[in-house]
């Protein structure tokens, strides 16, 4: 190679580590700490998850946003919240309108195909409600009672599918928005109502003495906030703040949170252990 040839490697070498080392400091995270407040999609008619209360978007996934917030800014309020349809989730990531989404999206291996998801934050589940001091007590009763009980749930082409799996001689009337549901088993059209267990108890911190849980989760489901690909320096910052929030440092806020919109408080950390 002569003196030329060399001259001109050179300096397509130091033009290629120049643009490496411009990609690594425009990621993400840079761009997030530079703008000073992260910017969150989520929904305004889910709740527990995210509603609008005094024209704010709260619920747990709000609050999971605010933690995020916290672990950027030392500032849990340095986040806005952009409000979207659940069919926007993914394309709002794809074209760098929000940081990230947080919206109790399912994360399944077809959305992974998209999207990064972080951990999960949590495991959602189908419950039964039941009315308090009805016909059935717990599940136990339901199971025995057999086709004479009718459970009422949110009408989807899997519904008598998902509710069977749990009780497979049960009467399956379906409805078709989630008030007529609760309105079923008041009436005593339904002797419980099959749906989101996070809905379940959220339903009961609200209505404490009307009714109960019958006792039985099924189809666990991973909730997780999603990101867009390709940029694992983001991606490991959520992912640490999240865990640190659900099993370290931030525990007690997380804690706080989980307790105000699910009325129960999540097992703490043991200390001594290195994993949940």
């Amino acid at each position: 190679m002569n003196t030329s040839h060399r001259v001109l490697a050179l300096a397509s070498t130091c033009l290629a580590l120049s643009s490496l080392s411009s990609q690594a400091y425009a990621d993400k995270l840079g761009e997030v700490l530079e703008r000073g407040e992260i910017v969150i999609g989520t929904g305004t008619a889910n709740p527990p998850w995210h509603f609008t209360q005094n024209g704010e978007t709260v619920g747990f996934d709000a609050d999971i946003g605010h933690l995020l917030a916290k672990g950027l800014f030392n500032d849990p309020s340095k986040v806005r919240f952009v409000n979207q349809s659940s069919d926007a989730r993914i394309p709002n990531l794809l074209t760098g309108n929000v940081d990230l989404s947080c919206q109790a999206m399912t994360v399944t291996a077809a959305r992974a195909q998209q999207v990064e998801f972080t951990i999960p934050y949590y495991r959602e589940g189908v419950g039964l409600l039941l009315r308090a001091g009805g016909d059935y007590g717990d599940f136990d009763a339901l199971t025995q009672a057999g086709t004479e009980v009718t459970v009422a749930v949110l009408q989807n082409v899997y519904a008598e599918e998902m509710v069977h799996k749990a009780l497979p001689e049960a009467k399956v009337d379906q409805y078709q928005s989630q008030d007529m549901i609760y309105q079923a088993l008041n009436s005593r059209r339904a002797d419980a109502v099959a749906t989101d267990l996070s809905t379940l108890r959220w339903y009961l911190q609200q209505n404490p003495d009307r009714y109960v849980d019958a006792g039985y989760a099924w189809m666990p489901q991973s909730y997780s906030c999603a990101v867009a690909p390709g940029d694992q320096r983001w991606l490991n910052f959520l992912n640490t703040t999240l865990f640190e929030a659900m099993h370290g440092v931030e525990f007690d806020a997380y804690a706080q949170a989980y307790e105000k919109w699910f009325g129960e408080t999540p097992p703490a950390p043991r200390p001594g252990f290195p994993s949940p």
